[in-house]
């Protein structure tokens, strides 16, 4: 299965080739049973947030804050708070929830910002991820391993010390949580009775983590797929680019050099870049490190030469999908593009009125700490990848136009959309 499109093949003024997009297959009855699943809170440790409450269809895939708000938090989007009382939650999630358009491609190579879900041979499961070999044998793609890690991620789905059992099993080890969701899962009719008969399984009973994953990974291949785009129209000679548009495609894939990573049908080269984003949050930090930092690419591969590298994320949509980098630095694409044109002056005009975190007292002294710290400030600023590029207001105007000319049709709302209700009987956030 592919989406065939045309792409620009050199600068924006050389030829329009056609090129095909092959993504994984995917079970229509399974991507409706995934879909089920994305918005039941049936998943999370506590019964208390689903998938899609940080990858909602109201949001485009994504959720519209800096740093997540997970396990604790309350609402959708920029409604979103950090709860109250014992509930509240502990942490931020330390990035930003990455969109999912298009995740089905089988381009994708690698998941989540540092990359962290690969394919591998080191494990002999075929991937390389958190649960190394302890991963379930046999799964088909690198998007329903994925699947699985935001189910035992503490701050996110998991729950905190205590709460469930769920936690309880993960902090023990990474897999013993599995069983215990794929059990409540099964033992709904609506869940076991669908995915056994999906899988050819003798019983629900037989019904594992592996085929909970697959049916969540079967929707969001399926569900988010945008080619839509006025670019893809144009493209295809069926429409138009207004004036500021084509002016930006000029300098897109001319000399703003944008295109040298956000290159090819999704607008990535799926490879890692160190853009000195400026750092705030929790950091995603490793077992051994104490300070509120996030090495990117190199907490994975533990190589230097990776520091504050972070996975290209493909523009299709990206007007929907603020705010922008791999930890919402920005609240606009004025920002974020004059960031990649000038990295080391952004960095120093940046301030914190620009992250978009829901207010959470208790945590405030450790939001910005980071920023104090001149010794990290430091090597993130020694760590650019990109070479500045002089550029206009009229210019980074344009060049934000081009990138509305990547927004989807009406494949931005979906294909199955927001259940009605889940088997579960638990609420559906809207």
């Amino acid at each position: 299965m592919f989406h065939r499109i045309l792409l620009a093949a050199t600068l924006a003024t050389g030829p329009a080739v056609a090129q095909e997009v092959p993504f994984h297959p995917f079970d229509e009855d399974l991507a409706r049973v995934g879909q089920l699943l994305f918005y039941d809170p049936i998943l999370s440790g506590n019964r208390n947030i689903s998938c899609a409450t940080c990858h909602h269809h109201d949001t485009f895939s994504g959720d519209a804050l800096s740093l997540g708000i997970g396990e604790g938090g309350r609402g959708i989007g920029r409604k979103r708070t950090a709860g109250e009382g014992p509930d509240a939650i502990r942490k931020r999630v330390p990035r930003n929830a990455p969109a999912l358009w298009n995740v089905g491609a089988k381009e994708f190579t690698t998941f989540f910002h540092d990359g962290r879900v690969s394919h591998s041979d080191a494990y002999e499961t075929g991937y390389d991820s958190p649960a190394e070999e302890w991963l379930p044998q046999d799964m088909p793609t690198l998007l329903s391993v994925q699947a699985l890690f935001p189910l035992t991620a503490q701050f996110e789905m998991a729950g905190n010390t205590g709460e469930n059992e769920v936690i309880g099993a993960v902090q023990d080890r990474i897999d013993l949580g599995w069983p215990i969701l794929a059990k409540r899962v099964r033992t709904i009719p609506a869940y076991g009775a669908p995915l056994a008969a999906a899988f050819d399984l003798a019983s629900p009973e037989d019904v594992t983590i592996r085929h909970v994953a697959i049916a969540l990974a079967d929707f969001m291949n399926s569900e988010w797929r945008s080619f839509d785009s006025a670019y893809d129209l144009w493209l295809a000679g069926q429409g138009d680019l207004t004036p500021a548009q084509d002016r930006g495609r000029s300098l897109f894939f001319g000399r703003a050099n944008c295109a040298s990573c956000h290159s090819g049908p999704l607008f990535t080269d799926h490879d890692f870049h160190a853009l000195a984003l400026p750092p705030f949050g929790p950091g995603r930090t490793r077992r051994f490190d104490p300070v509120p930092r996030d090495v990117g690419r190199m907490a994975e591969t533990d190589d230097l030469e990776d520091a504050y590298r972070f996975r290209t994320p493909s523009l299709r949509n990206v007007t929907l999908t603020g705010p922008w980098g791999h930890n919402g630095a920005y609240p606009t694409l004025v920002g974020i593009v004059r960031h990649h044109a000038d990295p080391l002056a952004a960095l120093d005009a940046w301030t914190p009125a620009l992250s978009g975190l829901p207010k959470a007292d208790w945590l405030a002294a450790i939001d910005f700490v980071i920023q104090s710290d001149t010794r990290e400030m430091a090597r993130v600023r020694a760590a650019v990848d990109i070479a500045p590029v002089a550029l206009s207001d009229a210019e980074v105007a344009d060049l934000v136009a081009f990138l509305h000319a990547l927004e989807g049709g009406d494949s931005r709302y979906g294909r199955l959309g927001i259940p009605d209700a889940v088997p579960s009987g638990l609420e559906v956030e809207r």
